[in-house]
């Protein structure tokens, strides 16, 4: 795992790249929570997604917003400041990897609604991972239609974000028939996965392989996975 460093419009992001032994390999971007309440690229769960797709064989990138770490600049903690530093990460991670044409984009509570937002904006992107998006705190009405498949994590006793809620947002995204958002809710779970990082890991790496394939049952169970404990 390699430390890099680019350019935004703020100046120096940081980041950690895994770079997959696949030239060809597909690219991931994985974002972190929000930086105003301790976000960053060391987070737990943002730290198991990054994980999770270097398991599946990705070159895979996560990031310090502006102000975080190493990143220079100001925390914003609005969604614009960051956003920008994620479409110019995704800029980065594409011209590292040139010879991959597919790309994922992921990222945990406020990360997935920027993720949302990157997604939205860049029709390359085919699939997403979704931990937690915050349905009860910011619009994702703009993600409709959705351009892509891809999976959606959720607790199921999230103390902020209502599982009811974030379910609605998957009914909305199927809809669109042209795509399959799997729905992945893991029992006993609480907004900080909370001794289960694991069952997170390893709900992504089940489900991704077959996703256009198909659509995951609501409150499944998933197998213990091998990564780091939740100390790391």
């Amino acid at each position: 795992m390699a430390e890099v460093f680019f350019q935004s419009a703020c100046g120096r992001i940081e980041g950690r790249f895994h770079r997959s032994e696949n030239p060809t390999a597909p690219l991931a971007l994985v974002l972190p929570p929000n930086p105003t309440q301790g976000g960053s690229m060391n987070n737990k769960v943002t730290y198991a997604l990054f994980q999770s797709f270097a398991a599946l064989g990705f070159s895979v990138l996560r990031i310090n917003y502006r102000g975080v770490g190493a990143s220079q600049g100001a925390i914003d903690g609005t969604g614009a400041g960051e956003l920008i530093d994620a479409i110019a990460a995704l800029d980065w991670l594409q011209g590292m990897d040139s010879d991959s044409n597919k790309c994922w984009i992921s990222g945990y509570s406020f990360g997935a609604w920027i993720a949302a937002q990157v997604l939205m904006r860049r029709p390359e992107i085919e699939g997403f991972v979704f931990a937690t998006p915050p349905v009860n705190i910011h619009d994702f009405n703009f993600l409709t239609p959705c351009p892509s498949s891809g999976v959606i994590v959720q607790g199921a006793d999230d103390e902020y974000v209502e599982e009811s809620a974030v379910a609605r947002l998957v009914d909305q995204l199927n809809e669109n028939t042209a795509v399959n958002v799997a729905y992945n809710v893991l029992p006993k779970t609480d907004h900080l996965y909370t001794g289960k990082l694991k069952e997170l890991y390893n709900s992504i790496i089940e489900t991704v392989p077959g996703l256009k394939l198909n659509k995951m049952k609501r409150g499944k169970k998933f197998a213990k996975a091998i990564i780091p404990n939740d100390d790391y």
